[in-house]
């Protein structure tokens, strides 16, 4: 579940830090400059039209540049949407009370919860001690690439790769020292974490801000609802097959020479027996997390099983929506008694430590979406790229959307990006007379395999920031994944779908 409102989550220094500073003087300076100009071209659109216009010119500057944190411009979206008297108040403030938004809201303090009480280490470290991996390096790969992708379906992909790449540099210090394995294998281990990190994400509808947008607004702008199932049906294979691409990459590129490295296993065992028996609080937090992932599979299954207008699966789907599924299981950290040392699984003061800058950017970005469709910017802007496209048939669509969608997220902040790019690509599909759908889900998956630069997504940013990984080692082999992964994702969909 990626963690992307404030940017790349890694600090800058010398060099980096002076482009990056920059770069927002210069959007600083350029948004308004653009909106300006936005406003004043004689432009065959509706006043109100025009002035969202001008508003969607500043907002994705600003963004491409961060010259505000991404979250402030995503409220200074609908804010000024307000202000130029595109929508009222409360027509241009609705999208942030989308049911998705809560759904947010629910699976950040779930995820809070397993982090509190250490839950994820539980699972790094049970599954790096299972025998059959022992202390061979290429199963080690294998294993941190699986770990990476199942924790990031479910929690922050941020958190994964914070908790994942401490425990890979110590592992990688041990197996230099003492077995001799290659520098290449422990940039190996470190880049699987990336990639498993943004390729696991793809798979749930929870596991990145990027999935869930591209849910909220195919039901906003086009009234089509994707369920938990139908989402994990079509991207769950598709994540399983990059990581598997990932795999064979990584370990041909980072060839350890080696058999077994005696000593590691033992190293993870004890680091394993560290954290003592299982508490109160960590099987609580076990339990709401398995309780919400029931209510979120459940209903889609039943409706798959019976049919979706059976009455049973009708009832399900009405009364138990993903966002209220969420809702229940977070609630449930607050009802289940933890001990002595803490009334309860978890407090406000921890659960309101979740990313509310993602939330945030995710409604203005829905905001924006919405204030666009109604206005008819959308569509306008929709007719205007298609008429420069050779072609209206889905395929190249599907392919143009991917395309478009990793180019911006190698750029900047994937939800950021996600907000730009589906809206458009929605647009131009309704305008070409072709279903938005496949387009859009092609788009919406390929902002997760974007992971070129450190400011991409949040795992790259740390796995860079462990110096293990060179610059110039992470655009290269990171182009190499998104060359792959463009081909494969809008095949993948286009067959599935």
């Amino acid at each position: 579940m990626t963690s992307a409102a404030g940017g790349a989550g890694a600090s800058t220094t010398g060099g980096d830090g002076r482009f990056d500073a920059r770069r927002r003087q210069i959007g600083l300076a350029l948004g308004p400059l653009l909106a300006a100009l936005v406003l004043l071209l004689p432009l065959d659109l509706s006043p109100e039209a025009q002035r969202l216009a001008a508003v969607v010119t500043l907002v994705i500057t600003f963004w491409v540049t961060e010259a505000l944190p991404l979250a402030v411009t995503a409220l200074l979206g609908p804010t000024l949407a307000v202000i130029f008297q595109v929508a009222p108040a409360g027509a241009a403030f609705a999208p942030m009370a989308n049911p998705i938004v809560f759904l947010f809201i629910g699976s950040f303090i779930l995820a809070q919860g397993l982090f509190v009480h250490r839950v994820n280490e539980r699972i790094a470290y049970g599954v790096l001690s299972w025998r059959v991996i022992g202390a061979r390096p290429t199963r080690i790969l294998l294993a941190y690439g699986m770990l990476a992708a199942f924790l990031s379906a479910w929690m922050s992909n941020t958190a994964t790769a914070a908790m994942l790449v401490p425990i890979g540099m110590s592992l990688i210090a041990f197996m230099e020292k003492e077995g001799g394995t290659p520098r290449r294998y422990g940039t190996a281990v470190m880049l699987m974490t990336a990639y498993g990190c943004s390729f696991g994400g793809m798979a749930t509808p929870v596991g990145t801000p990027p999935n869930l947008i591209t849910i909220a607004m195919l039901d906003d702008l086009v009234g089509v609802r994707i369920t938990f199932v139908e989402w994990m049906a079509l991207a769950a294979p598709i994540s399983v097959l990059l990581m598997l691409m990932a795999f064979v990459y990584l370990n041909r590129i980072g060839r350890s020479g080696v058999g077994e490295i005696a000593g590691a296993a033992a190293i993870v065992t004890e680091r394993k027996q560290a954290l003592g028996p299982w508490t109160q609080g960590q099987r609580n937090a076990v339990i709401a997390f398995g309780v919400t992932v029931c209510l979120w599979i459940g209903p889609g299954l039943l409706a798959l099983i019976l049919g979706r207008d059976h009455p049973v699966a009708q009832f399900l789907q009405a009364s138990m929506p993903e966002a209220v599924a969420a809702l229940t299981g977070a609630i449930l950290l607050f009802l289940l008694p933890a001990g002595r040392e803490q009334r309860t699984t978890i407090t406000w003061k921890q659960a309101a430590q979740i990313d509310w800058g993602t939330i945030l950017l995710f409604g203005g970005g829905l905001s924006l979406g919405a204030l666009s469709s109604s206005t008819g910017l959308a569509l306008a802007v929709g007719e205007g790229i298609t008429g420069l496209l050779p072609t209206d048939a889905v395929v190249p669509l599907t392919f143009a959307g991917a395309l478009f969608t990793v180019v911006l997220s190698n750029a900047m902040s994937n939800t950021a990006a996600t907000n730009i790019a589906i809206p458009i690509v929605v647009s131009i599909a309704l305008a070409a007379g072709v279903d938005p759908i496949v387009p859009a889900v092609a788009a919406g998956l390929s902002a997760s395999v974007a992971v070129v630069l450190p400011v991409s997504t949040p795992p790259n940013a740390i796995v860079y920031a462990s110096g293990r990984v060179p610059i110039v080692v992470m655009i290269r082999h990171g182009l190499v994944m998104n060359a792959m992964a463009i081909l494969v994702v809008p095949v993948l969909v286009l067959l599935m779908a």
